[in-house]
């Protein structure tokens, strides 16, 4: 039985031990006077919050029961926000107060909380995206930026290379130098706590983050390293099952994801090196079933891989992050609340994690498979009630889509109401400013999060019978299931079984098609990209080949890369250092 079986079993075991407590606490007189004692502390220490129209509220909401049996199935199933299994939460207090508020809430470490608000852009060159970042987050008391990059970048393939120069900055920003991620992030404080960045790449992940980290120390001194805070995608497993960005073979891409995990768990305890993601295999076709149980499977084979490797799972599953979609299925009302459940269950009973490795600390993104073209403006309500589902699942932090990136890349104007409806949701309205569990916890919600949990266990129990999750990916399971669940949707959608409104319902002819200008990346802009790269490798050509080099020995000797390439990016850019690997591991060859 591989982990992933086990985890399946500890799933039921932990069901199963609920249901005994019950019974337990109501056969026991001196049990049940435990969980009453228990039951009235915790609602001694709640504290109170006034709303603006003068209503005094709790701060958390406690159900009206007072049978220790009940009690006892509350605690241990819905349970408190920030305490074991961590179905309501990861951390207590998350929201309170969003965006300025009275500042008491804290994010379980004893830190102020901030906004969950983070900020997507990639576009053109590195200075394009730097505007985009101080023209959405001038507002944010915390600046958190996420980015998003070209084709060209993700593909770790440089802008000089045959065929490139047309997507030079198309669809995200391009960077093929340090000094591309210098002018990317210019202007903002890396070296402050309140400022984090996120680079959703997986591929050249290793490449990217060293050079981020030579970056900021040519602007803040080598001191500056331990200070970094942010994530890096990174998600070998999902390349494989849902979008083919990968560069390397699978088990070289292990290794240098594994070599950069070690490294940002020793030097870099602010930093996720990885965002295992579900959201690319959600809008690869997914259901969401399928990507909660993909994720979570995926990330229970990276907890294997790097134990095997000999690494700590206290000191490196901290530092491990997820990345999940939120559509409008009704399973998106439980879906991440139920993920960390089975998360935090398995770390601690299977990999004998510590409280800190058992904590599932999500990204979400509302769903851009979910934006319509047709009628697009409708997309503003769509991704409003997203936000809404991601905020019931105390999601961690959260993207919102802009209305117009079923056709471009997000205008400035969009882009800013996309912010603007997290700050609607969390700063004007009272759903989450004043109870952490407002809408949590509900007959429906409970029903939904029980038919979800056993649809990610039955699925567990399919990759398990394949040998776990790199059998099942060496078979193409999980992507022949993806595809035949995005093949129905479609289906759905065609036959008008499955609503979109302006679409298949509702059409309005006259407003039906956009007729907004597209953004694109100039001629002349990409032309001084490649310039600028090609000036690169001229002052630089004296080091380069003998840095390329020593990154070769370091690959063949079995050392740790991503320290090595922490030095070759200060004088090879992105494409030399694909190209030199390349040479030495062997290129991916991508499934269909």
């Amino acid at each position: 039985m591989t982990s992933l079986g086990q985890v399946v079993q500890s799933v039921r075991k932990y069901r199963n031990f609920v249901q005994a407590e019950v019974k337990r606490v109501r056969n026991d007189p001196k049990a049940a006077e435990e969980v009453l004692n228990r039951w009235h502390e915790i609602g001694s220490k709640i504290g109170t919050t006034e709303t603006p129209t003068g209503i005094k509220l709790p701060t958390l909401a406690l159900p009206e029961i007072d049978e220790p049996g009940a009690i006892t199935r509350f605690l241990l199933d819905e349970g408190l926000p920030g305490e074991f299994p961590y179905l309501s939460a990861a951390y207590s207090e998350q929201y309170l107060a969003s965006g300025g508020g009275n500042g008491s809430a804290t994010d379980g470490n004893g830190n102020q909380a901030e906004e969950p608000t983070r900020l997507f852009a990639g576009l053109g060159l590195p200075e394009d995206t730097n505007a985009r970042f101080h023209y959405l987050s001038r507002n944010q008391q915390s600046k958190r930026l996420s980015t998003a990059f070209d084709g060209p970048t993700l593909y770790g393939v440089g802008a000089g290379a045959r065929g490139v120069f047309g997507k030079i900055g198309e669809g995200g920003v391009a960077v093929d130098t340090v000094d591309d991620i210098e002018r990317l992030y210019a202007g903002f404080s890396l070296d402050q706590p309140r400022v984090s960045v996120s680079m959703t790449i997986s591929g050249p992940a290793p490449i990217l983050l060293a050079m981020y980290i030579a970056a900021a120390k040519r602007r803040f001194g080598p001191g500056v390293v331990p200070k970094l805070r942010g994530t890096i995608q990174a998600d070998v497993l999902k390349e494989v099952q849902a979008q083919n960005e990968l560069i390397f073979p699978i088990e070289p891409s292990m290794r240098f994801l594994a070599d950069m995990v070690d490294f940002c768990a020793q030097e870099m305890p602010r930093w996720y090196p990885i965002s295992i993601s579900g959201y690319h295999i959600a809008e690869a076709g997914a259901t969401p079933v399928q990507q909660a149980a993909y994720t979570l499977s995926n990330g229970f084979a990276y907890v294997d891989y790097f134990q095997q490797r000999g690494m700590s799972v206290d000191v490196f599953g901290p530092r491990l992050s997820f990345f999940l979609d939120c559509g409008l299925d009704i399973e998106y009302v439980a879906l991440a609340r139920v993920c960390r459940k089975i998360w935090a269950l398995g770390m601690r009973d299977v990999f004998g994690a510590n409280e800190r490795a058992q904590k599932l600390k999500l990204h979400t993104q509302t769903s851009g498979r979910s934006l319509v073209a047709a009628d697009w403006k409708n997309n503003l309500t769509r991704t409003a009630i997203e936000l809404v589902l991601a905020c019931m699942n105390a999601t961690n932090s959260c993207h919102s889509n802009a209305a117009d990136e079923p056709f471009t890349t997000p205008s400035e104007e969009y882009a800013r109401y996309a912010a603007h409806a997290q700050a609607i949701l969390l700063e004007e309205s009272g759903l989450f400013r004043h109870m952490m569990n407002t809408l949590a916890g509900s007959p429906g919600m409970r029903v939904v999060a029980d038919a979800v949990e056993k649809g990610i266990l039955e699925e567990f129990e399919v990759i398990e019978e394949q040998g776990g999750v790199l059998g099942a990916v060496e078979r193409r399971y999980q992507r022949s299931q993806i595809q035949a669940a995005a093949h129905l949707l479609e289906s759905q959608i065609s036959s008008g079984e499955r609503s979109i409104i302006g679409l298949n319902r509702y059409t309005d002819d006259e407003n039906r098609w956009p007729n907004l200008e597209m953004i694109r990346t100039p001629r002349e802009k990409k032309q001084l990209h490649l310039d600028r790269l090609l000036e690169f490798h001229r002052q630089h050509a004296d080091l380069s080949e003998k840095s390329l080099d020593r990154l070769t020995k370091v690959v063949e000797s079995s050392g740790n890369v991503f320290t090595e390439l922490t030095n070759t990016v200060e004088h090879c850019s992105l494409g030399q250092i694909t190209n030199r690997l390349t040479e030495v591991v062997g290129k991916f060859r991508p499934m269909v």
